[in-house]
């Protein structure tokens, strides 16, 4: 089932902490916080299939993230994106004299033993002086706390798609019922009409041999052949468990859970009955009523697909 979630969790790196490269970061790291933030998007889908487009300081909790969700959901094509945002992350970093420093010392140690070494240009300056002064921060705890709570209003966001759906399949069911209802009466008019039709092509085709009356023989097998085909196309059996599968499809909508598997098993159920139903089908009418169940049925397949 469909569903959006996102949260976002700011976090300041404890007092003293230092940098990669051993320097105590000063106010223009510490004043603005770092800030996590997750999202998560389910589609419809009818297997669970998660995806992970996290930031490279957060890959190594994505065994952490995919145990919580799993945990929770069961079906769907689930997108988990989350990174952190760095104050002054969409600014270019002035480098530090000591970085520069730095920096010069190693390219002359470089160009030392390979003269035809390429200089550094200020694009590779910059490039590695972005991470100077980044504060390296444990957010295993507070991913953890913040993707539970993301997947909480996941689940609430699909649980209001979950009650739409099943007032749809209410009412699918609704009108399943009254083309069944139509159904019914016509289904003894069709098999003896059937039955006389069938006897007299039958009295027809033995009159245009000789002229003669039938034998009884032939009467016989002319009744016997009549009853076998008004049983073959007798659709009551079929309309009665088509019944019973509604009685069960309604109450699995209605009691809720887990039922997703068994919606879709009770789904193929019909479909095979009504699809019956229209190939058994003598007349015109209980054709078009046998269509518009399968259409029904079609509808209601592709979101009980979806349903965990």
């Amino acid at each position: 089932m469909t569903g959006y979630a996102s949260a976002q969790q700011s976090a300041s790196p404890p007092t003293g902490a230092s940098d990669s490269k051993g320097a105590t970061p000063g106010a223009s790291t510490g004043a603005n916080p770092s800030r996590l933030g997750i999202e998560i998007r389910s589609v419809n889908s009818r297997f669970l299939d998660l995806t992970f487009r996290l930031g490279d300081e957060l890959r190594p909790y994505e065994p952490q993230l995919r145990e919580i969700i799993a945990a929770r959901l069961k079906r769907g094509k689930v997108e988990v994106r989350a990174g952190i945002e760095t104050p002054g992350g969409d600014t270019v970093r002035e480098p530090s004299t000591r970085l520069l420093q730095r920096l010069n010392t190693v390219q002359d140690h470089v160009r030392s033993w390979i003269p035809d070494a390429r200089a550094l240009s200020v694009a590779d300056v910059v490039r590695l002086s972005a991470s100077e002064g980044v504060v390296d921060i444990d957010w295993g705890e507070t991913l953890t706390a913040l993707a539970t709570r993301t997947v909480d209003e996941l689940m609430s966001a699909r649980e209001r798609e979950g009650a739409r759906l099943a007032s749809m399949l209410l009412g699918h069911l609704k009108q399943l019922r009254a083309l069944a209802k139509q159904a019914q009466p016509m289904i003894p008019q069709l098999v003896e009409q059937q039955r006389n039709r069938f006897l007299d092509r039958w009295k027809e085709a033995m009159a245009l041999t000789d002229g003669a009356t039938l034998p009884e023989a032939a009467q016989d097998r002319a009744l016997s052949e009549a009853t076998a085909f008004a049983i073959r196309i007798d659709v009551a059996e079929e309309l009665t468990r088509l019944d019973s599968h509604l009685d069960e499809i309604e109450r699995l909508v209605k009691k809720g859970g887990d039922v997703g598997k068994r919606l879709d098993f009770l789904i193929q159920e019909l479909h095979r009955e009504a699809n019956t139903m229209g190939s058994k089908s003598a007349a015109l009418e209980l054709t078009r009523i046998s269509v518009d169940m399968k259409v029904l049925i079609e509808q209601m397949r592709e979101q009980v697909q979806n349903i965990e």
